[in-house]
């Protein structure tokens, strides 16, 4: 026991017990800051140094050093010798480069990297975080080869763009294989500060292919779902969109999939020439916005919901649009065929970066 009363001040405590909290702080402070606290709490210093495994010089040494510096004190001190430098251009150039062979691995982390520069992991981090340089992510691309893209490109724009006056354009597509999941066991609601919770595991209880026609000028959409996605399936859709919007032009935005373009398929349209299918280019189904309508469909009513049977899924598919329709509001396309094609058509070189 010191001579003296040892004392922390209650500023200096609360930062000690933050450093044996957090996952951040170097190992060797959090046994600092606990050598600190255990004497400021009476322990002495066999006591301390036995029930935190380290000698009695160690608990001496530290607790000396904060009754002098403070908290300050605690931190490492400038070792003898020259310290090694390397700053972030280093870092980052490195980084940039492939790991080496031996090391077996796709990408760089934070410790081989600092390993194999000879620093801290923190360091490495710290620059990653200032250059926004992430290695362990991954995105994918694709170049369309549709020998019409240019033309498809500003057909289905210009729709967007400037629709043909008194008539309805419409963005149809098919969500296929959506599945009917249930979980294994009950979900567990939200709760002030702990998120919903649902078990790993789930059942599966069949699929259904939702069907969905988007006007784009209100954001309504006509659907139905089906067993299966034939052109069968496809033609009575269309069937359907047309009477649900009698005596009116009817613009269709879809894509390349072979069903729509059947036989079958044709000669309906020659029957009704109020119908028009503009094709997107292959690849390019983020040209059609009934994709934005999926997205939200999916993240709000289908991904985390729980489904016994097809036909429980379909209705909760059904009452979802239904409400959506209430609530619906257009879809704005706002960038001209110029500035998209210059992205869409560029190749692919052999010193090309991404």
């Amino acid at each position: 026991m010191p001579s003296t009363v040892f004392e922390v001040s209650a500023e200096d405590r609360v930062i000690l017990e933050s450093w044996t909290r957090s996952p951040s702080v170097s190992a060797g402070q959090v046994e600092r800051a606990r050598i600190v606290l255990a004497v400021a709490d009476g322990a002495s210093t066999s006591e301390t140094a036995r029930r935190l495994g380290v000698s009695r010089p160690t608990v001496i040494k530290w607790r000396d050093r904060y009754a002098r510096l403070g908290v300050a004190g605690l931190d490492d001190q400038s070792r003898s010798g020259r310290p090694k430098i390397v700053d972030d251009s280093m870092i980052i150039s490195r980084t940039l480069e492939p790991p080496p062979e031996q090391l077996a691995v796709t990408h760089w982390s934070s410790r081989l990297l600092a390993k194999d520069l000879g620093i801290g992991d923190a360091t490495v981090a710290r620059a990653w975080r200032r250059y926004g340089v992430k290695p362990w992510r991954r995105e994918t691309f694709k170049f369309s080869t549709d020998p019409q893209l240019e033309a498809k490109v500003r057909d289905v724009v210009g729709l967007y763009l400037a629709p043909p006056q008194n008539a309805v354009v419409l963005c149809v597509d098919e969500k296929s294989q959506i599945q009917a999941l249930n979980r294994t066991a009950p979900i567990l609601p939200v709760r002030p500060g702990l998120p919903e919770k649902a078990t790993h595991d789930y059942k599966r209880n069949g699929t259904t292919t939702l069907f969905a026609a988007l006007e784009v000028a209100t954001g309504r959409v006509t659907d139905q779902c089906y067993d299966r996605h034939g052109k069968a399936e496809f033609l009575d859709f269309l069937k359907k969109v047309a009477k649900a919007y009698p005596r009116r032009q009817l613009h269709v935005v879809l894509d390349n999939y072979h069903t729509h373009k059947h036989d079958d398929i044709n000669q309906w349209l020659t029957r009704n020439p109020r119908v028009t299918l503009h094709f997107t280019p292959t690849s390019g189904s983020w040209l059609n916005m009934v994709e934005i309508f999926f997205g939200i469909i999916t993240r709000q009513a289908i991904r985390r919901g729980s489904f016994d049977s097809v036909k429980q899924l379909v209705t909760a598919i059904k009452t979802f649009i239904d409400g959506w329709n209430d609530r619906c509001h257009p879809f704005t396309w706002t960038k001209p065929a110029d500035e998209i094609l210059p992205h869409a058509t560029r190749q692919r070189t052999s010193d090309a970066r991404h």
